[in-house]
């Protein structure tokens, strides 16, 4: 299975959080599976990084290329159709990086593996 999983998502696998749900912790060990993430997860790490927001995530947000290696996933850049898709959104919610992990996932026809429930108001297959 093919699977992008949001920035919260990525971040509870790297620190081993427990906020991260039991099914998404196999989903994301086990090795037959794809594990994706999206750019948008290294920007939104880095801006809240900056804002002071995620103190936590300083080191994550500075190492994230050795982190997907480490962990064998796969990184998927943000295209111009993303970005076109994301922008035509129809949705109140505004948060660009939720806009932008709802149109890759979209676009590339993936489930989202998120604890957030406003993914559903896109259309996008959630998993969690």
């Amino acid at each position: 299975m093919r699977v992008l999983v949001d920035t919260h998502v990525y971040f509870w696998w790297v620190t081993d959080d427990s906020e991260l749900s039991g099914a998404a912790r196999e989903l994301i060990a086990d090795e037959g599976n794809q594990v994706i993430v999206s750019a948008v997860t290294a920007w939104e790490l880095a801006t809240k990084v900056r804002f002071g927001k995620w103190p936590e995530a300083v080191e994550l947000a500075a190492n994230i290329d050795r982190e997907l290696a480490a962990d064998r996933f796969t990184p998927l850049a943000i295209t111009m159709e993303h970005a076109r898709v994301a922008g035509f959104l129809p949705s109140r919610h505004r948060d660009p990086f939720d806009r932008m992990l709802a149109a890759q996932a979209q676009v590339e026809m993936l489930p989202l593996l998120t604890a957030e429930p406003v993914f559903g108001d896109f259309g996008v297959r959630v998993i969690w």
